[in-house]
C-alpha cells in the first residue's frame, strides 16, 4: 500500500489551486489479494491482484475536468493535472457541479474495525479447499459433480481529499469462501446450488466444511423440481436473495434515478410507500459491516438515520450533485447507500411459512425484468411449493410478476433469519400476493 498517498494527493490539489482552479478533489484506491479455486480435487485457478489508481477532478467555476491514472509518480500526476485543467476549460458549465458543502465535511474519524489482514497463502489455502470439497461430495450420493470451491482474500485502502483541506482514509479487508455443487436424481435430472461465508475478519468465517455441506444440502433439496399452476398467491423472498428486492427500493430512491425522472418513487418523501410493518434504518457506523464509513465519496460526514418508518419514506439517497439537481441537500450518500438494516417483524422461518400457509418460497430469481420508471416487476424464479405451512417440493420454470408499488405495500412480515453477508441486512420477506405464471 502507498504510505505517503495523503501527502501526494494534498500536494496535487495545492498545485491545482496554484494553477487557477476554483476547487479540486482526488481519490486514490489500492487493493491487493488473491483468489484460489479447486475443482474435483485439482487446483483450478490461482490469481493474484494488485491494483492502484487515482482520479482527479479539477473545477473552474461550474466547469470540470476529470482524469484517472494508475501511474502515481509525480511526473504522471502533473500530466494528469494539465489534462484535467485543459478539459475543464472546454466543457460546458454544469450548475450542479462542485465540491460538497464545506460545513458538511467529516470533522472526526470514527474507528470502524474494518481491516483484518489474513496472512494465509495459496499454498496453505489449497488443502483446506480440497478437504471441504471432498467432504461435500461424500455427504450425499446424489452430489454428482462440483463447479468448484473458492477462497478469496483482499485488502483495500481508499483515500479521498479535496481543496478544503479535508483528507479521509479507510482501510478494509474482505475474506470469503464459497462452494458450488451439482446433484443428479435417479431420472438424470440435475440441479445446482451453492453456499458461502464472507467476513472482514478471517477468524469469524464459518467452517469451510460446514459451508460445503450446507451447499450440498441446498443442492439436493432442489431435486425433483416441478412447475406449478398459474395464479395469484403469496410469496416469500428467502433471506439468501431478498437483498435484490430491497435493492430495487434503494435504486428507486437514489438521486441519479430521481433527477433523471427514472423512478416511480419520485416525490414520495413523507408518503406511505410500504406496509406499516416495514422499518428501515441506514447505519454507516457499524463495526466490521460491509458498507461502513465515517465519510462518503465526497468527504461528507455520514450519520445513522431512518429511511423508512412504519412504511413512510423519510428521505432519499443523495450525493451533493444529485441533491443540487433536485433542489435538496446531500444525505452523505455519494458512492451509494451504507449499511441498510431492515427490522424484523419477529417470525422465524417456520413461523413465516405457517403465516403464508400456501404459496411459493423463492430462493432464486433470474433475468432483468424490473422497470424503475413504472415499477413493473417480472422475473424468472425457482424455489419451493408450500402447503399448510410446510415445504412440499422444489419448483422451477415459473415467472413471478407484479408492480413494486403493490409489492412493497403487500409486505406483511419480515423474518428474523437475517442475512449479515450483505450490506443489506434483512430476513425473509412475505409478500401477500403476486402473480405466478407456471405450467398452464
Amino acid at each position: 500500500m502507498h504510505n505517503h498517498i495523503e501527502t501526494t494527493i494534498l500536494a496535487l490539489l495545492n498545485k491545482a489551486k496554484q494553477k487557477g482552479a476554483s476547487a479540486a478533489e482526488a481519490s486514490a484506491a489500492f487493493s491487493v489479494g488473491f483468489n484460489v479455486s479447486v475443482r474435483k480435487g485439482e487446483v483450478d485457478t490461482v490469481e493474484f491482484n494488485r491494483d492502484k489508481g487515482l482520479t482527479l477532478t479539477v473545477y473552474c467555476g461550474q466547469r470540470q475536468g476529470v482524469v484517472s491514472s494508475s501511474d502515481l509518480s509525480e511526473a504522471a500526476l502533473d500530466h494528469c493535472l494539465d489534462k484535467a485543467w485543459t478539459i475543464a476549460q472546454y466543457t460546458d458549465e454544469d450548475p450542479a457541479a462542485g465540491l460538497a458543502p464545506e460545513e458538511r465535511m467529516a470533522q472526526k474519524a470514527i474507528e470502524l474495525d474494518l481491516c483484518h489482514p489474513w496472512q494465509i497463502t495459496p499454498e496453505e489455502a489449497i488443502p483446506l479447499l480440497k478437504e471441504a470439497e471432498a467432504v461435500a461430495i461424500a455427504s450425499d450420493d446424489r452430489i454428482s459433480n462440483s463447479e468448484g470451491v473458492n477462497l478469496n482474500t483482499h485488502q483495500s485502502d481508499y483515500v479521498y481529499a479535496n481543496s478544503y483541506g479535508f483528507c479521509g482514509r479507510v482501510r478494509s479487508t474482505s475474506h470469503s469462501f464459497s462452494c458450488v455443487l451439482l446433484a443428479t436424481d435417479k431420472n438424470g435430472a440435475m440441479q445446482r446450488d451453492y453456499d458461502y461465508t464472507h467476513s472482514r475478519d478471517a477468524k469469524t468465517l464459518d467452517n469451510f466444511s460446514k459451508v460445503a455441506i450446507r451447499a450440498a444440502e441446498y443442492t439436493v433439496q432442489r431435486l425433483g423440481a416441478q412447475s406449478i399452476s398459474t395464479g395469484k398467491m403469496p410469496v416469500i423472498f428467502s433471506q439468501r436473495m431478498v437483498a435484490g428486492l430491497w435493492g430495487e427500493l434503494l435504486a428507486a430512491i437514489s438521486g441519479g434515478n430521481l433527477y433523471r425522472d427514472a423512478s416511480f418513487l419520485k416525490g414520495t418523501v413523507g408518503k406511505t410507500i410500504l406496509n406499516d410493518c416495514v422499518n428501515i434504518v441506514e447505519d454507516p457506523h457499524i463495526p466490521r459491516a460491509w458498507a461502513s464509513s465515517y465519510f462518503d465519496k465526497e468527504g461528507v460526514a455520514t450519520q445513522k438515520r431512518d429511511l423508512v418508518k412504519a412504511g413512510v419514506l423519510q428521505g432519499y439517497i443523495l450525493s451533493s450533485y444529485s441533491a443540487r439537481r433536485l433542489g435538496l441537500e446531500t444525505t452523505g450518500n455519494a458512492g451509494g447507500p451504507h449499511n441498510i438494516l431492515v427490522q424484523s417483524t419477529g417470525e422465524d422461518e417456520a413461523a413465516l411459512l405457517q403465516k403464508m400457509n400456501k404459496g411459493l418460497l423463492i430462493t432464486e430469481v433470474m433475468g432483468m425484468g424490473v422497470n424503475l420508471v413504472t415499477g413493473d416487476y417480472s422475473q424468472g424464479a425457482s424455489g419451493f411449493w408450500v402447503e399448510q405451512g410446510k415445504i412440499q417440493h422444489s419448483v422451477e420454470g415459473v415467472t413471478i410478476a407484479g408492480n413494486l408499488k403493490d409489492m412493497f405495500v403487500n409486505i406483511v412480515a419480515i423474518g428474523n433469519d437475517v442475512n449479515k453477508r450483505s450490506h443489506i441486512e434483512s430476513g425473509s420477506v412475505l409478500v401477500a400476493e403476486m402473480m405466478v405464471a407456471g405450467k398452464d
